[in-house]
């Protein structure tokens, strides 16, 4: 589904992609790992065709990011890290709104948009304005906005950063009905080493726009011992929060 060969991203003199190369098959959930800085939201920024490499070869579904994006772009959701929901409008608008941007009819999108309201659990708030729903409804709407194009790869950027623990492992059991339901290949960055350790199948610890490792938590467990936190201060001596 995706595969990624030294790719380099620079913004002037700074590089903040070092020449990582991975890759995800289908029905994978990859996980990034790294402080702040790392290169992570750069990395998933490229993949959603937002931002460009500086060198490199970035596929996905076999088309190059640079010459195909618009053809990527509709096959894949995006769940960015801040709330870019529209204020404006109300909880199901903002799901009818985005499946226009994708060409979708508004009498295909509007059972639509109630299907994956329903699985978030806001099928009630959907006449509601954005403003009054919590930071977890919010997430949970954005993840069901991202998802109106039924997408075949899902990119969440921190998606859980600023929730309680509760709101947080709601979360995380509807990506995980989500995954296993669907098949639908996902990933996503995190600072939480629970939530990769919970959610994701392998995990690419990244460190000063490198990667430094890739692996399934389990294994990397096995080979280094303690939790997924202690195999990533083994491995790059610096905190998540950095």
């Amino acid at each position: 589904m995706i595969r990624v060969v030294d790719l380099k991203k620079r913004y002037g003199t700074f590089e903040a992609v070092k020449g990582v190369s991975f890759e995800v098959s289908k029905g994978d959930f990859f996980g990034f790992l790294g402080p702040n800085g790392a290169g992570k939201t750069t990395v998933m920024k490229i993949m959603s065709c937002l931002s460009t490499p500086t060198e490199g070869s970035v596929q996905i579904f076999g088309m190059d990011v640079n010459t195909h994006p618009s053809d990527i772009k509709a096959k894949i959701g995006m769940v960015a890290q801040d709330n870019n929901l529209d204020p404006d409008f109300t909880v199901l608008e903002n799901l009818l709104v985005y499946a226009g941007y994708y060409g979708i009819k508004r009498k295909d999108s509007l059972p639509k948009a109630m299907e994956l309201l329903s699985f978030v659990d806001l099928a009630d708030r959907k006449n509601d304005k954005i403003q009054s729903l919590s930071g977890g409804m919010l997430r949970r709407l954005q993840i069901a906005r991202s998802l109106i194009n039924s997408p075949e790869i899902l990119i969440m950027d921190e998606p859980t950063t600023g929730l309680d623990p509760h709101s947080r492992r709601n979360l995380w059991e509807k990506l995980s009905v989500l995954r296993e339901q669907t098949g639908m290949t996902m990933l996503l960055t995190t600072h939480y080493m629970e939530e990769a350790q919970s959610l994701c199948s392998r995990v690419a610890i990244m460190d000063l726009g490198k990667i430094v490792t890739v692996d399934s938590p389990a294994h990397l467990i096995e080979l280094h011992g303690g939790t997924l936190e202690d195999v990533y201060l083994k491995l790059t001596g610096r905190p998540l929060d950095a």
